[in-house]
């Protein structure tokens, strides 16, 4: 078995076999129904390196994991042995809790076959656009049967997957389901007004629908309870079903269909007339709030929304403006990845992140991994979302087909300009945010390289420096510098950088000791008590500033690969100044010793120019 070990450690820090009841899984994450959610251990289980978050909400225990929960949640099945049983999650009382768990269990186990479908329908509408395909050829025919079937047979579904969260038999309710669409009921359709003894029927197409099976499994699960316990064990095996069915079957098309369909109706009417009222708030919150519902796992409380639009209108608006949300996240991911080192923890973890994000439409690693560790992320994913969403809103974008937030989605979306600067908008500011603002300068441990950070621990405890270039460019020896202060060595031994771009970064972990007014010079301590100057070209004291900016001040604390000076490389070039860049220990006499590691070519931040040791 996969991950038996793993496993075997969420289960006994979630309380162990008899505290589970049920146990599905989606996307990325284990929902756990628990008898008692306070024997489970939240602290101890998301300190395991395999778990990106623990959430306990919409009445189950979450556990993310990403994209191997799958695997996980075979494994502890077999573990804990967990069958199909209900959990029963609302027996004996209704809370809002309890709703979004049957909600979110229902379609769990369907998110497969719809996402697949959805893409399938995506597919089919670019091969079309491309008059790669005809709309009326066999070939589209059955590619069409393919992704429109478990949409059409969607009561059949949900009602196997509600009656089986509910404690009912699933076929049973699968059978509750398909009798709605089973040709001598759906042949009532034509005939208009009709009566069932006596009592009027009016049938109409339950095909695609989702309240009516919910209200006509909620009921149908305390009917089978009810039979059980007055009918005699042994005639159970046909006596429940037959007449469950007997009783559901007709109410559901007199009394809970009808009763499903105006719900649906009222609910879809309500949402789509608070967009039409203001688009541009509605896409705000959508789509600067979704992440939020993510978090809780309370997002498929929109499902059936989108579904019955989908079904109705033939589009959606709510996804189509929440979609903002997944590219915020996934632009997020992309300015982590270029904010953090080569070799770093941070690139290991955005990088696949972003790949899943984009190519899949699953975030929730993006979520527990990086937004929930670094709090500045939550109002700048809130801000992103909200950007793309109220373009979106306004721009009239619609979810055409049932598919997960993804680059290959994109024909599901009209008009897709509008999706496009939405989208593109929530990516782009996530990214810009949280490159510049999303991370405090003392959480940045996870950005530096592992070579690095281990290099600069045990250098410290050596008094060794490494001092790393301050510039991307060309390092060449220190005596082929056109100044002969500095190619003598009189100010002090080191290499020199030519730079490719304007940017100056601390190469030790230290303090601002010198802060030079012209700007074009700075001089460093290390925490090891080397003293560094870095000078930016030959004789640009003459320039007083101009074309410099420092970002730091004497006395500030900073760290290696941190931003200290910027400056115009090509204003100062065509100034007619050299832009060479030298890099020296100017305490020498009271260090022991300085090991060149680098003296020629191609350099980035990440390279060791050379140590010092006290």
């Amino acid at each position: 078995m996969k991950y038996e070990t793993e496993s075997k450690q969420i289960i006994e820090l979630i309380g162990g076999k008899k505290n589970i009841t049920n146990l599905v899984h989606c996307a990325t994450r284990l929902r756990f129904s628990l008898k008692d959610s306070t024997k489970a251990d939240k602290a101890s289980l998301e300190k395991l390196p395999y778990i990106l978050s623990v959430v306990d909400s919409g009445g189950q225990y979450q556990v993310v994991i990403g994209n191997a929960v799958s695997d996980y949640y075979t494994t502890i099945k077999q573990l804990a042995g967990i069958g199909e049983a209900s959990s029963e999650p609302t027996k004996g009382k209704w809370t809002l809790n309890s709703v979004f768990e049957v909600i979110s269990g229902a379609f769990s186990p369907l998110i497969p076959a719809m996402a697949g479908s959805g893409m399938i329908k995506a597919l089919l509408t670019v091969l079309v656009q491309l008059n790669l395909l005809a709309e009326g050829s066999s070939t589209y025919a059955v590619l069409s049967a393919a992704s429109n079937a478990v949409f059409y047979f969607l009561p059949i579904f949900l009602g196997m997957t509600l009656a089986t969260k509910l404690g009912g038999n699933m076929y049973v309710g699968g059978a509750i389901g398909a009798a709605l669409l089973e040709p001598s009921f759906t042949g009532l359709i034509e005939v208009g007004r009709t009566d069932f003894l006596g009592l009027p029927l009016e049938a109409v197409s339950y095909a695609t629908t989702i309240f009516p099976i919910f209200i006509a499994m909620a009921i149908y699960a305390q009917v089978d309870r009810f039979l059980k316990k007055f009918i005699y064990r042994d005639i159970q095996l046909f006596a429940v079903p037959m007449i469950a069915l007997m009783i559901m079957v007709p109410l559901t098309a007199i009394l809970f269909g009808p009763i499903g369909t105006d719900v649906a109706n009222a609910l879809a009417s309500g949402v789509n007339w608070l967009i039409d009222s203001s688009k541009l708030i509605s896409g705000f919150v959508l789509g600067g709030g979704m992440t939020f519902m993510v978090m809780f796992g309370l997002h498929w409380g929109f499902s059936p929304l989108t579904l019955e639009n989908l079904s109705k209108y033939g589009g959606d608006p709510i996804e189509g403006m929440a979609v903002a949300a997944v590219f915020a996240q996934v632009g997020i991911a992309i300015g982590f990845y270029l904010r953090a080192k080569k070799h770093s923890k941070m690139r290991a973890l955005a990088g696949p992140t972003v790949m899943t994000g984009l190519l899949a439409g699953i975030t929730e690693p993006i979520v527990y991994g990086i937004i929930l560790r670094y709090k500045r992320l939550l109002p700048i994913v809130a801000i992103a979302g909200g950007i793309g969403g109220a373009i979106c809103g306004v721009s009239d974008v619609t979810l055409n087909a049932y598919v997960f937030h993804n680059i290959f989605s994109m024909p599901a979306y009209t008009p897709t300009l509008g999706y496009l600067a939405g989208v593109s908008t929530s990516l782009v500011t996530g990214a810009v945010l949280a490159y510049y603002f999303g991370v405090k300068q003392d959480e940045m441990t996870d950005f530096y390289s592992e070579n690095q950070e281990n290099n600069s621990q045990e250098s410290q405890l050596q008094g060794v420096t490494m001092v790393h270039s301050p510039v991307v460019g060309a390092v060449i020896p220190l005596d082929q510098v056109e100044d002969a202060v500095f190619s003598s060595g009189v100010a002090g031994k080191g290499v020199a950088v030519v730079p490719d771009e304007g940017r100056v970064v601390s190469p030790f972990d230290g303090t601002v000791i010198v802060a030079f007014p012209s700007k074009h010079a700075i001089g460093l301590k290390s925490d090891t008590g080397a003293e560094c100057l870095i000078h930016v070209g030959i004789d640009t004291v003459n320039l007083e500033g101009k074309f410099f900016e420092a970002h730091v001040v004497a006395g500030e604390q900073v760290k290696q690969g941190q931003t200290i000076l910027t400056f115009d490389k090509d204003q100062i070039l065509a100034a007619g100044y050299k832009l060479t860049t030298p890099v020296i220990i100017t305490n020498g006499d009271s260090m022991n010793r300085l090991d060149y590691v680098q003296t020629t070519g191609e350099i980035t931040t990440d390279t060791v120019l050379f140590s010092v040791s006290k």
